[in-house]
């Protein structure tokens, strides 16, 4: 499923990947996809105006971190050391089952992990046109489902969302 993918976007569902794996989830949520996105942002968008750092906050990563910290390692240091060249999105795929093709998984050098149901529908509204999947189109998927939280992060983020939506040139579905 890769194969459309720009460098930045897949770069950007790798990164939620390993955000997924560090933080022992089962299955890689939407949350962690706009994560992925904040922190690698495979676009230019001005009004994009969330990091990482903005975002991490307001997600469940786990507690690894500061438990390892009372013990005076650096857990970002062991990664560092333990993980060189894992986050190569080259050697990452996406792939959805023959046998079930509402599983999809990222599959990898650090393991395997199914995308949760919102996760899943991200990269499928960002594939539903022809042509290359950007980092537009992720986060067009991001935002396509009011149901993921997405918009919600990204406006408790201090994003707004109106006008991210306008520069992106999302569609919006207007009820009549």
């Amino acid at each position: 499923m890769f194969d459309r993918f720009t460098q930045g976007a897949r770069e950007a569902v790798v990164r939620a990947g390993f955000l997924a794996l560090d933080a022992h989830r089962a299955t890689l949520d939407a949350d962690l996809l706009l994560l992925g996105v904040a922190e690698v942002r495979p676009f230019t968008l001005p009004s994009f105006t969330a990091s990482g750092a903005d975002l991490r906050p307001r997600l469940d990563l786990g507690d690894a971190r500061s438990l390892l910290a009372t013990l005076g390692i650096d857990l970002d240091e062991v990664r560092r050391r333990t993980r060189a060249g894992t986050d190569a999105p080259e050697l990452w795929s996406l792939r959805r089952s023959r046998l079930r093709p509402l599983r999809v998984t990222l599959d990898g050098p650090l393991g395997r992990i199914p995308l949760a149901m919102h996760a899943r529908k991200v990269i499928e509204v960002a594939m539903w046109k022809p042509g290359p999947v950007t980092g537009e189109r992720l986060l067009w998927g991001l935002l396509a489902d009011g149901a993921n939280g997405a918009g919600r992060l990204l406006a408790e983020a201090g994003v707004d969302v109106a006008a991210l939506v306008r520069e992106a040139g999302i569609p919006v579905r207007h009820a009549a």
